[in-house]
C-alpha cells in the first residue's frame, strides 16, 4: 500500500497531468482561432482593395456627373440672361409703337371731342339769334 507522502504525490500528479492536458486542449482552440483569424483578415485585406479602387472609381465617376451639371447650370443661366435681354427688347419695340399709337389716339379724340363741343356751342348760340 501507498504511504500517505505517495499518495499525495500521485494525486499531485495526476492534477498536474489534467491540468496540462486541459492547457494543451485550450492552446489547440487559440491556436486554430489565431489560424482562422488569420484567413479572415487576410481575406478582408484581399477585398477591400478592389473595394476601394470600386469606391474610387464611383467618386470620380460622380465628380465627373458634378461637373456637367455644372456646366448645365451655367449654361441654363446664360440662357436665362438671354431671354430676359430679348424680353427686354422686344418689350421696348412692340410697347413704345403701342403707347405712341394709344397717345396719337388720345389725342385725336380730345381734338374731335372739343371740335364736337365747339360745333355744338355755335350751333346753339346760331339757333339762339336766329
Amino acid at each position: 500500500m501507498l504511504t500517505g507522502g505517495e499518495l499525495a504525490a500521485l494525486i499531485a500528479v495526476v492534477i498536474w497531468a489534467v491540468l496540462a492536458a486541459f492547457l494543451c486542449v485550450a492552446l489547440i482552440k487559440l491556436t486554430r482561432l489565431l489560424s482562422e483569424t488569420t484567413k479572415a483578415v487576410s481575406e478582408l485585406r484581399e477585398r477591400t482593395g478592389p473595394l476601394l479602387d470600386d469606391v474610387t472609381a464611383t467618386v470620380e465617376r460622380a465628380n465627373g456627373s458634378l461637373d456637367r451639371v455644372e456646366e448645365i447650370t451655367a449654361n441654363l443661366a446664360t440662357t436665362s440672361e438671354d431671354v430676359s435681354t430679348m424680353t427686354s427688347l422686344t418689350r421696348s419695340v412692340v410697347t413704345g409703337p403701342l403707347v405712341k399709337a394709344a397717345s396719337l389716339s388720345y389725342g385725336v379724340r380730345q381734338v374731335l371731342g372739343r371740335r364736337r363741343a365747339v360745333a355744338l356751342i355755335r350751333t346753339r348760340r346760331r339757333r339762339q339769334r336766329a
